[in-house]
């Protein structure tokens, strides 16, 4: 088991290190000279002056110069400034759109997987039956369904108002604005912006959950251990709480810790569409305005999450199946 938890930490580490190194090549390929895009605009654009901000940023040095720089920074997370951040870190700029992304994207893909899971265990544990159809038939609707869609007819109905639905909820964003509120009345108010984006999106994960746990429980109905749990005399409520369920929960498990991964990128149609400040909308400005440094931090941030939830996968997975390490 040590071995395999080293060996999958080793693995980590070498595709994080492949990502810094991608992640430095890449912005160096795009078109566009960073010195130009951070002063255009502004009446210090002359050649002189580009010049001289291309020495500042260490842009006139040799490629492996700059990559050694590069990976010092990342190192110690200096991830350079934002352009229009206005010159603020960028660290700081995804710090503080990181909260609205995580109390969003995490709450809803938490509350998707424990609903999906739930619908698809009634479903798989009878198939064919009356419930088992109309969950699978909502649920392949639910994930073929296009987020931002579902999203624009929950904004018309429940923030514009369109016949019988009442312009109940506010139509975007995280809080008021220009609102000092404070203390409960912050919370319900963070909490009024929150419902529509939020259903959104835990409708549109649902499915996901649902048809992935409802296929592993009918796969492992048919296993000899779920026979010989019945021929035992276990009550059927036990058979599946205690021999089915647990069993056919491991490619749910994986998908979850996965997604937890993508959280931190944000949903970007999502927050696009209610125009709620996270990580998606961000990276959304960060690219129309071809602020860089911005870009290359978020790059980095959603690549390691992703790394990270997979290795945690990949270790939670063999304790579940030790099948998984004799591998």
């Amino acid at each position: 088991m040590r071995r395999y938890v080293l060996g999958k930490v080793l693995q980590a580490f070498l595709t994080l290190a492949f990502v810094i190194a991608f992640n430095f090549f890449l912005f160096r390929v795009v078109p566009g000279d960073p010195a130009a895009l951070l002063l255009r605009g502004t009446s210090a654009f002359n050649p002189d002056t580009v010049e001289q901000l291309q020495e500042d940023l260490g842009l006139n040095e040799s490629l492996p110069v700059q990559f050694l720089i590069y990976v010092q920074d990342t190192v110690t997370l200096n991830f350079g400034e934002s352009f229009f951040g206005r010159g603020a870190p960028v660290a700081e700029v995804i710090g503080h759109n990181i909260w609205p992304t995580l109390l969003l994207v995490g709450t809803s893909t938490i509350a998707s997987t424990i609903l999906g899971m739930i619908i698809g265990i009634y479903a798989g544990w009878k198939p064919g039956s009356r419930f088992d159809v109309g969950s699978l038939s909502a649920t392949l609707f639910l994930y073929a369904m296009p987020e931002f869609w579902f999203g624009i007819l929950v904004l018309m109905a429940f923030a514009g108002g369109v016949g019988p639905f009442p312009a109940i909820f506010p139509t975007g964003g995280y809080e008021t604005a220009a609102s000092d509120l404070t203390g409960i009345a912050h919370v319900v108010d963070v909490l009024n912006h929150l419902v529509l984006p939020w259903t959104v999106l835990t409708l549109a994960y649902l499915g996901e959950y649902a048809i992935i746990m409802r296929n592993s429980l009918i796969d492992i109905m048919g296993d000899d251990f779920i026979q010989t749990a019945r021929a035992k005399g276990l009550r059927e409520k036990q058979v599946l709480w205690r021999h089915a369920v647990p069993n056919a929960l491991l490619p749910t498990v994986t998908l979850t810790l996965l997604y937890l991964g993508f959280v931190f990128a944000g949903a970007i149609t999502v927050e696009y569409v209610f125009s709620y400040p996270g990580l998606g909308s961000l990276t959304v400005q960060a690219i129309d305005g071809n602020d860089y440094p911005l870009l290359q931090g978020l790059f980095l941030l959603f690549s390691a999450a992703v790394i990270v939830a997979n290795l945690l996968a990949d270790i939670l997975y063999s304790y579940l199946d030790p099948r998984v390490r004799a591998a």
